[in-house]
């Protein structure tokens, strides 16, 4: 093949990096790609590392070894990160938001492609030391973030249904202890996941509970361990703590009725 430049080439390996997070890319396989030595990639890769972390883009990571090559995780600056979601959290404060029954209108947000990914990218790096293989949401509202955090995981996304689809096979069914106190049911597909995987769970919002239990119940049942629960939006001081191991993007106080509904970005997101 002709040789190509190296502007070209960095044009070319910055695209295939940025559309396959968390995904480990050997450096032989740019090297055939392109025609190029190995020192020609690593001086590539060292170029659009400081050219994504400089600009809060994310950074690329270096893997040793046999197996090794070089990945893409989009963890930019944790200020941008915050701020992103605090202007997101005025956004849900307007008092028009506030639906009979004190609830929080969030689906114009919750089909927003462009939000939808930066935020799945933000619960994503919260939990890519934990080394999840499958995200876990329940149908339906939650489905947009989870895609998207297993998107930027490089995994794949697993939806839990209200109840089996016989296009699905043999399912395990659970009942479970819904947000108002009533007895609901969640299903899944015994060939979703295996035994002795990891699961991420990540949902739209929280509030008693009650969903997020019955996931982690129901994952139980599949001998799968959760090693972390992400939401959208969380009650910020729930009359008892609703689940452990849990990091929300956003909290809110008040029900928008008898108390003023107040949203903002996590603490744990605070620089």
């Amino acid at each position: 093949m002709d040789k190509v430049k190296r502007n070209e080439r960095i044009a070319v390996m910055t695209r295939i990096l940025v559309d396959a997070p968390n995904e480990v890319i050997s450096f032989s396989a740019f090297c055939e790609r392109f025609g190029a030595a190995k020192s020609s990639i690593s001086e590539d890769v060292t170029i659009i590392d400081d050219a994504l972390r400089q600009n809060g883009l994310g950074s690329l990571q270096t893997i040793a070894g046999a197996a090794g090559g070089v990945r893409y995780r989009p963890c930019g600056a944790q200020a941008q990160d915050y701020a992103f979601m605090q202007d997101i959290a005025q956004t849900l404060c307007a008092p028009e938001r506030v639906l009979p029954g004190g609830y929080l209108y969030l689906s114009d947000i919750l089909s927003d492609p462009v939000l939808m990914r930066r935020m799945g990218e933000i619960i994503a790096c919260a939990w890519y030391e934990q080394k999840p293989d499958f995200v876990l949401t329940m149908e339906t509202k939650g489905i947009p973030v989870a895609m998207m955090a297993a998107n930027a995981m490089g995994i794949p996304l697993v939806i839990a249904r209200r109840q089996s689809k016989v296009y699905e096979g043999s399912a395990v069914n659970i009942n479970y202890v819904g947000g108002k106190g009533s007895i609901e049911t969640m299903s899944l597909s015994r060939r979703a996941v295996k035994a002795g995987q990891r699961a991420l769970v990540v949902d739209d919002f929280i509030r008693g509970g009650g969903t997020a239990r019955g996931l982690v119940s129901l994952m139980e049942e599949f001998s799968v361990e959760v090693v972390g629960l992400s939401f959208v939006l969380a009650q910020e001081c729930p009359p008892r703590k609703p689940i452990d191991n849990e990091k929300s993007l956003m909290t809110f106080t008040g029900d928008g009725e008898s108390e003023a509904l107040s949203v903002r970005p996590a603490d744990w997101l605070r620089p």
